[in-house]
């Protein structure tokens, strides 16, 4: 085809926008514009310049030729290429999103903004340097320089050489010294102690065979903790680097990375690229680079990680492939799961999901003989499962036990301290108190922005969790004017406290947000934890799953009622999820391991279940209740959120939407329209929320002409409402 016509995305987040256009290619352009390529097109009225992505071309145009612009400039380079660009169009017909928005995955990070390798002037010795009296006059200087051949700046030559800047301006005046650009590598290229590979069990060597010599495509490694699922992993990347091809392994949490960059890198050398939302922009640049240059075979990383550009898949393994984090709950809001899918189809490389705790969806399918199991129902070293004690916290409160920590815990960490071994304490909730109140007349300080209590910190302020403002603790309620004010509910911040006043001597460290938000920060507690330099790890969800410490042998959670008495269908799931996976941190070493769970309701399925480590059982019985109320995996749920400033006028758009979304479904009687109502958290950054829930047996067509018609609705109608639409949302919170 000539390439006479372009059809382009322009970069702009704009609902009117979201559509091709079509721009002249001039004759100098057509050899070199591509699919994927960047170019600069004449936009509007002012033909203001902007940046633009070609997706398609055309011979012939619908409109009159001589008002066909003409594209200004195109980038050297494709950003995308074909598949990437059949994804993206996957991803906005199924996910409800723009163009733009689905286009930007596959965008090398920070390009738009003109990202571009890092470049430093470093100086060399010249080559072609002979002239005698002058290496005599500088022999020491050139000598030493020559060492350190193209490593350093003029400045660093200064400062790390001890060579004054008045000679190393004479050397290159004297065309002694060449100055000259070299890329600067932002990756990180560490070396790590050798990890040994193992002999692998027989459980463990079936599930590699099955896995290599099936003609399926999608696995799931149901395997318990500490059964050895990493190193089947691992095996797996060893197969796809002997046929010259690449793996992908995908970590639900930033806290996983560093112990799984150490383990891959110490068994495969440290070409292994990294990708998470923790690098600076310039770091993910390079990585994304050296993948789409082909030179690295594994990447290791968190969900965006799936949109880096390998075109030699052999295998995608998404470890822990029951969390939530795998959803992005930002537009485009996709499943990276249907994504790796998707790409299986594309390239033929297969799909190894793995956890000791699969969602229901994923078990489901296996069941339904969609996704192969393969199950790892022993830990490698044959150590049992560390035991779950319950302790019901009503009671202890009635013995007159007012502390956070029960007899038996405090017993257990008491033990643990004596015998120089460690302990992991578990509260999925960060911050000193949960919420404050007055005693007097009953007020919650609740965030003025936000319809959500606010936390107290031990710094002396309330800080909301939803949108991160802060203010000073108040000592006088406003309401009454009472001086009753008082912390109530736990978070880590107190626990790490409480810890430290009731044993001294015990030295404690904190995994939470609020703790993890510099750079790095993840893995220099992990590695402060590891190698010893502190007894007592306490956590939120981040500590829940896949870290590995032999010499933890006490898992203490705090308050198990958290995540199962949320407001969402998924809540009991969740529930057994994190109990059984937090539980598993336990024993993983020569000592036996003990998990001391406290809770409110002892006699809730999840913790029941859970305790026993019966997932087969918690299945049974949510499946029941799933198949009974309609929700995945027997139906689908589009979710409808309607925001905006003023909260009477988000009511009257959801009603409207929600009655022209009646008149569009009238003809579907299996759908099930719910709403409208208020968020559970009604209002988040003086934005009021409001949404209607869709449920039942969808399809792309179906979601798309919804999702038009509510775009329509509000351009019309209501102009300065939001609305979002989330396929499948992981909460309807």
């Amino acid at each position: 085809m000539l390439k006479k016509y372009a059809e382009v995305i322009i970069n702009s987040e704009s609902v009117a926008l979201d559509r091709k256009f079509t721009y002249k290619v001039p004759e100098e352009m057509m050899d070199s514009i591509t699919i994927g390529s960047k170019a600069m097109v004449p936009f509007g009225q002012g033909n203001k310049k902007i940046v633009a992505f070609v997706i398609g071309f055309t011979e012939t145009i619908d409109f009159n030729p001589k008002l066909a612009k003409n594209i200004v400039s195109i980038s050297s380079e494709p950003l995308f290429g074909e598949k990437e660009l059949e994804i993206a169009l996957f991803i906005k017909e199924k996910y409800l999103c723009r163009y733009i928005e689905a286009l930007k995955l596959f965008t090398p990070p920070g390009t738009i903004k003109g990202s571009s390798n890092k470049v430093k002037k470093v100086i060399s010795v010249n080559s072609s340097f002979n002239n005698s009296e002058d290496y005599e006059k500088y022999k020491d200087e050139i000598e030493l320089i020559k060492k350190h051949n193209g490593q350093f700046t003029k400045t660093e030559l200064n400062k790390n050489l001890n060579i004054s800047i008045y000679k190393i301006n004479k050397m290159i005046q004297k065309e002694i010294l060449a100055v000259h650009d070299t890329v600067v590598t932002r990756y990180n290229d560490e070396e790590f102690k050798c990890y040994k590979k193992v002999e692998l069990t027989v459980n463990q060597k079936r599930a590699v065979s099955q896995i290599l010599y099936s003609n399926n495509k999608l696995f799931l490694i149901k395997g318990v903790t500490g059964s050895g699922k990493t190193e089947i992993y691992m095996n797996l990347v060893e197969d796809a680097l002997r046929e010259d091809k690449s793996t992908l392994f995908l970590v639900p949490e930033i806290s996983l990375t560093p112990q799984m960059i150490e383990r891959f890198k110490g068994r495969f050398g440290r070409n292994v690229a990294v990708f998470h939302s923790k690098l600076s922009e310039g770091e993910r640049f390079d990585e994304w680079q050296r993948v789409k240059n082909g030179n690295v075979k594994l990447a290791i990383g968190a969900r965006s990680a799936i949109f880096l550009p390998f075109q030699d898949l052999k295998y995608i393994i998404i470890d822990e492939e029951h969390e939530d984090t795998y959803k992005s709950e930002q537009s485009p809001k996709y499943n990276t799961r249907d994504v790796a899918e998707f790409k299986s189809r594309q390239y033929g490389c297969k799909v190894i999901y793995g956890t000791a705790t699969p969602s229901i969806k994923t078990f489901y399918r296996s069941l339904k003989n969609e996704i192969k199991l393969i199950e790892l129902n022993e830990r490698v070293d044959g150590s049992a499962m560390p035991p779950i004690s319950i302790v019901d916290m009503r009671q202890e409160l009635k013995e007159g036990n007012r502390s956070i920590f029960s007899r038996k815990l405090y017993d257990a960490i008491k033990d643990r301290l004596e015998r120089k071994q460690q302990s992991i304490i578990f509260l999925n909730r960060r911050g000193y108190s949960t919420f404050v109140s007055c005693r007097n007349c009953g007020y919650v300080f609740t965030c003025d922005s936000c319809d959500i209590s606010m936390t107290y910190h031990k710094n002396g302020y309330l800080v909301c969790h939803y949108c991160g403002k802060t203010k000073e603790a108040p000592r006088i309620c406003p309401k009454c004017g009472s001086r009753y004010v008082k912390f109530f509910g736990a978070g880590t911040e107190q626990i790490e406290q409480s810890i430290r006043k009731t044993f001294p001597s015990a030295k404690v460290l904190r995994m939470d947000v609020d703790t993890t938000r510099t750079k790095n920060s993840h893995e220099k507690i992990y590695n402060a934890f590891k190698n010893g330099e502190a007894d007592i790890l306490v956590g939120t969800q981040m500590i829940s799953k896949g870290l590995d410490f032999p010499n933890v042998s006490l898992v203490g959670i705090v308050a198990a009622d958290v995540t199962i008495n949320l407001p969402d269908y998924t809540a009991s799931e969740k529930g057994f999820q994190i109990i059984t996976q937090v539980a598993g941190r336990a024993g993983r070493g020569k000592e036996k391991g003990e998990v001391i769970l406290q809770t409110y309701e002892p006699e809730h399925s999840s913790i029941q279940f859970a305790s026993s480590y019966d997932y087969e059982g918690f299945f049974k019985e949510e499946i029941k209740v799933r198949n009974l109320m309609g929700y995945p995996p027997f139906s689908d749920i589009l979710e409808i959120s309607i925001i905006g400033e003023n909260d009477n006028i988000v009511q009257n758009a959801s009603r409207d939407i929600c009655k022209g979304i009646k008149e569009i479904l009238k003809e579907y009687d299996k759908l099930e329209i719910l709403g409208p109502s208020a968020c559970g958290v009604r209002k988040i950054k003086d934005m009021y929320r409001w949404q209607i829930i869709i449920k039942g047996t969808t399809n792309d067509k179906i979601n798309n002409d919804i999702k038009n018609y509510v775009y329509d609705i509000i351009k019309q109608e209501y102009n300065g409402v939001k609305v979002s639409l989330d396929v499948n949302p992981s909460n309807l919170l």
